[in-house]
C-alpha cells in the first residue's frame, strides 16, 4: 500500500517530481504518483484528495507551478501532511509558485520545499514517516551516512590531486 501520494498539475513537473520517487524509491517507501490539475479537473482533484486518506497515504507530495493551487487544496482537504514543490517558472522564476504554496492561511498549512526541490521534498516525506518507522529511520541514518561519505571522498580527491586538476 502506497504511504506518499505524488501529485502534479502538468506532465512538464515530472523533472523535479521524479527526484521525489526517486528518494522514495532508494528508501524502499511505497507510493503513487498522479497527473491532476485542480483547476482543470477539479471533480477528480477533489475525490483523489478526499479518498488520499482511505488509500492509505500518511504524506502528499504536491507539486506545482505559477498559481500553485494544487498543494493548498490538497491541505485543505487531506488531514495529514502536505509538502508541497514550488516549479519553476519562466515569467517570474518560481517565485510566484513560492509564494502561492508558501503563504497559506492560518490552520491549513503546506511544508515547502525550495523551488525545484524534489529531493528534498522526498526526504522530508520519509522523515515523517520515520517518526512512526524504525525501518524507515535506519534508511534514513545510512542516506545521511552516504551523503558525508561522499563529501569525504571530494576532499580526498581534492587533497590528492590540488584544485588545478581536480
Amino acid at each position: 500500500m502506497a504511504k506518499v501520494g505524488i501529485v502534479m498539475g502538468s506532465d512538464s513537473d515530472m523533472p523535479v517530481m521524479k527526484k521525489a520517487a526517486d528518494i522514495l524509491t532508494q528508501l524502499g517507501i511505497d507510493f503513487e504518483m498522479t497527473i491532476i490539475s485542480a483547476h482543470r479537473e477539479p471533480d477528480v482533484f477533489f475525490e483523489y484528495a478526499k479518498t488520499a486518506e482511505e488509500k492509505g497515504f500518511k504524506v502528499i507530495i504536491a507539486g506545482a507551478g505559477m498559481a500553485a493551487h494544487l498543494p493548498g487544496m490538497c491541505a485543505a482537504i487531506f488531514p495529514m501532511p502536505v509538502i508541497g514543490i514550488p516549479m519553476h517558472t519562466t515569467s517570474l522564476g518560481g517565485r510566484d509558485s513560492l509564494y502561492s504554496i508558501v503563504q497559506m492561511p492560518s490552520g491549513i498549512p503546506v511544508a515547502t520545499v525550495a523551488i525545484n526541490g524534489g529531493a528534498n521534498a522526498g526526504i522530508l516525506a520519509a522523515k515523517i514517516l520515520a517518526t512512526s518507522d524504525d525501518a524507515i529511520l535506519a534508511k534514513l541514518k545510512e542516506y545521511k551516512e552516504d551523503l558525508k561519505n561522499q563529501v569525504v571522498a571530494k576532499d580526498a580527491r581534492l587533497q590528492e590531486v590540488g584544485y588545478e586538476n581536480y
